[in-house]
């Protein structure tokens, strides 16, 4: 592993090393891109109505994917950037946009998300490992996956070298493989559907990639340049979600009646082997969900060692990841991308627009700064009432309120897109009215 100069600081006081170079950051991004979730999640892109019935063939599904995908992918490119700038982790950074007291909202927020998160992974990795082999009880899969993801945080930046030195590789041939494989067998007609609910769809990509702005800057941070950090987040993630997800739907059209999407990918030869690949990378997002959470942690308690942090973090995932299963995939990712999405858009329009021009507060003594949180609620309102999502109670709450306001989503409405720009905007006119009469322009 890296040398201790070279490794994150225990402590947010601490200053953090500028080490990571384009293509170990193309490298983390791009495994991060592929994911289990990506292959199990696939048929959210495939916007399911009420009943769960695909609202949008495979090939629209496909074309979803891509555009919100694309769109997403830029997102996280702008919330890497940042971090790489200050030198500060996601969640400090909202010091200087919301004030370090009200930064706490949003903190807390995303510790409840990445915790979610990591316990997602922690029961993918043993549902898939399952699949390779069932001589060994959930339960041990959950553990030892548990154990391996702990492991990788002690040392985060030499997990991210490790990444690029050796798994990246492995993982690409095992895509290649599996596309030539799965392409040669009998695929149903993948225009068999409508075009309806286009947007929907693309906003579930979309929200997969926003899943990730919240802790772009925590790996950004150790970035040596602002335009690597950008386009290492926006092109080698996008890039490889959309193989993964175009691979994920090649396997749900061919997996049928019976519904599962790992089946098509263990029915080829050599397939456990190559699937293996997939199933033991899949640690490298826990880790990342893991790590994230304890520099969050962080935020509130600037003086706690991340190292004890993780430990205590790996075990409470282990244990949800026990006692839980995977429910509303479908809407947690819906109310992720309502909550973080209008964040960005803030935080961009403030950060390279406003304020941050003239530098950045991302002291414990920041003032608290209630006009931004004005406008996120601005931009998260907006989304709810474009896409209430599918969690029940929350979205018939949202439906009363559009009822009252006699407000009717059109169908070229992307709930994320429009949320991002009127965030923006409500941003920019607050810092405009916030300016001191006689300011420079």
């Amino acid at each position: 592993m890296a040398s201790a100069v070279d490794e994150v600081p225990y402590t947010l006081d601490e200053p953090a090393p500028k080490v990571l170079g384009f293509w170990d950051q193309s490298a983390f991004w791009a495994n991060l891109g592929v994911s289990l979730l990506a292959f199990s999640g696939a048929y959210t892109v495939l916007a399911p109505d009420e009943d769960g019935v695909p609202t949008l063939s495979i090939a629209a599904g496909i074309v979803a994917m891509i555009v919100g995908t694309a769109v997403g992918g830029l997102m996280l490119g702008l919330a890497a950037v940042p971090g790489a700038r200050t030198g500060r982790p996601a969640m400090v950074l909202l010091r200087g946009l919301f004030g370090a007291r009200l930064s706490y909202v949003p903190t807390v927020l995303n510790i409840a998300q990445l915790v979610g998160w990591g316990t997602f992974e922690l029961i993918v990795i043993a549902d898939a490992a399952r699949h390779l082999w069932d001589g060994v009880p959930r339960w041990g899969y959950v553990i030892a996956a548990g154990v391996l993801t702990t492991a990788l945080t002690i040392w985060p930046l030499g997990s991210v070298r490790l990444l690029r030195r050796y798994v990246t590789a492995a993982v690409m041939v095992a895509l290649v493989y599996f596309y030539v494989r799965l392409v040669r067998e009998p695929l149903p007609d993948l225009t068999d559907g409508g075009w309806d609910g286009f947007l929907i769809g693309a906003d579930a990509a979309l929200a997969v990639s926003i899943s990730w702005v919240p802790v772009a800057a925590d790996y950004t941070r150790h970035a040596r340049s602002e335009r690597g950090a950008f386009g290492a987040a926006a092109v080698g993630y996008s890039v490889t979600q959309i193989v993964a997800y175009v691979l994920g739907l090649l396997a749900l059209a061919l997996a049928g009646a019976t519904g599962n999407v790992f089946d098509p990918f263990l029915a080829v030869p050599l397939g456990v082997l190559f699937f293996g690949v997939f199933v033991l990378r899949e640690a490298d997002q826990s880790f990342a969900n893991v790590y994230s959470t304890a520099v969050s942690i962080q935020n509130l308690a600037p003086r706690a060692d991340r190292r004890v942090l993780t430990v205590a973090l790996g075990a409470l995932i282990t244990v949800l990841a026990l006692a839980l299963d995977i429910g509303d995939y479908a809407g947690f990712l819906s109310l992720i991308g309502s909550v973080f999405v209008p964040m960005l858009g803030v935080l961009a329009a403030d950060f390279f627009l406003g304020r941050g021009r003239d530098g950045w507060d991302g002291s414990a003594a920041a003032p608290s700064r209630w006009g931004m949180v004005a406008a996120w609620v601005v931009g998260f309102v907006a989304y709810q009432l474009i896409n209430p999502g599918t969690v029940s109670g929350w979205a018939g709450f949202w439906t009363d309120v559009r009822n009252l306001l006699n407000f009717a989503p059109q169908s070229w409405m992307s709930a994320s897109l429009l949320s991002f720009l009127l965030a923006g905007a409500a941003a920019l006119a607050v810092g405009r009215l916030a300016k001191p009469r006689g300011a420079a322009r």
